[in-house]
């Protein structure tokens, strides 16, 4: 009986013995599988850097675009907050020039809360009965995140939404005639 059990016991170690230093299975199909495990623990993280340059490029767009509505609308605004019939001393009339914005707002198809305000910011020394004034328009805008993974990372809480919000600010003066 002992010497049944020994036989079996070598015959069990060679065969460990042969797996562990010459394995029957072809050296290409063994790395097979090590190929695919390390391209899925690399894939995704690839892909999320990839991501994460789109969205930034995304972003950027949007901050763009919206900038250069937001100039347009102060443009516009100063031209209209201008007093009425070339009077210098009379105020700016901001409320009318927020109506026309609002209208050319949505003439540019963009979904944003428009806020505009004007400020006295000095008087000319040539004329002291003229004051400077600036128009101050403001951008409150949702900007869309597109891509997955990077979206849940750089978006404002709910984080589920993939929204950033983008605010734009732009001072723009109030065009005034001088009299003398």
């Amino acid at each position: 009986m002992k010497a049944v059990f020994k036989k079996r016991l070598r015959r069990c170690f060679s065969v460990f013995a042969k797996a562990s230093s010459l394995s029957p299975i072809p050296y290409p199909l063994k790395r097979a599988g090590q190929v695919i495990v390390e391209l899925m623990l690399v894939l995704p993280v690839f892909f999320m850097m990839i991501f994460f340059i789109m969205e930034l490029g995304n972003i950027a767009y949007q901050t763009i675009l919206y900038h250069h509505s937001a100039y347009e609308l102060a443009r516009i605004g100063s031209l209209v907050a201008g007093p009425p019939g070339g009077s210098p001393s009379s105020p700016a009339q901001v409320p009318h020039a927020l109506q026309k914005m609002k209208n050319v707002l949505k003439e540019m198809k963009i979904s944003c809360e428009l806020s505009a305000t004007n400020k006295i910011t000095g008087t000319d020394p040539q004329s002291p009965s003229h004051s400077h004034e600036d128009l101050f328009v403001t951008l409150d805008c949702d900007g869309k995140l597109i891509f997955p993974m990077s979206r849940y990372f750089l978006s404002d809480p709910p984080r589920t939404k993939g929204i950033k919000k983008i605010i734009v600010k732009v001072r723009m003066p109030i065009e005034k005639p001088i009299f003398q």
